[in-house]
């Protein structure tokens, strides 16, 4: 059974750190690539970003750029986004999902497969 399992969300203030973790069972990374993605109330999904095991690239939106890392534990099927310098804005529900093809798309619906998702609250 294909599942992903994201963890690592939280309360955090403005400035702080979290860590991500998307934990994939029933298949490997190795042949899909992982997005995250976010969604805050009222407003439509985002990529975040992307890693691809095609070619390893990483892809990022503007909003994360300097800020997050995403990287692959491939022993531990896992991929992670590290979050740095969190802000207010940051605040959504953090999904991740697969890409079979390993292009990672910009749209969410092009995806395969998703996780449950967490919570990633930044507040003071």
């Amino acid at each position: 059974q294909v599942q992903l399992v994201e963890s690592g969300g939280g309360l955090v203030q403005p400035g702080g750190s979290l860590r991500l973790s998307c934990a994939a069972s029933g298949f490997t990374l190795d042949y899909y690539a992982i997005g995250w993605f976010r969604q805050a109330p009222g407003k439509e999904r985002e990529g975040v970003s992307c890693i691809s095991s095609s070619d390893g690239g990483t892809y990022y939106a503007d909003s994360a750029k300097g800020r997050f890392t995403i990287s692959t534990d491939n022993a531990k099927n896992t991929v992670y986004l590290q979050m740095n310098s969190l802000k207010p804005d940051d605040t959504a529900v953090y999904y991740c999902a697969a890409d079979g093809r390993r292009l990672c798309p910009n749209n969410w619906y092009e995806y395969d497969y998703w996780g449950q998702g967490t919570q990633v609250t930044v507040s003071s």
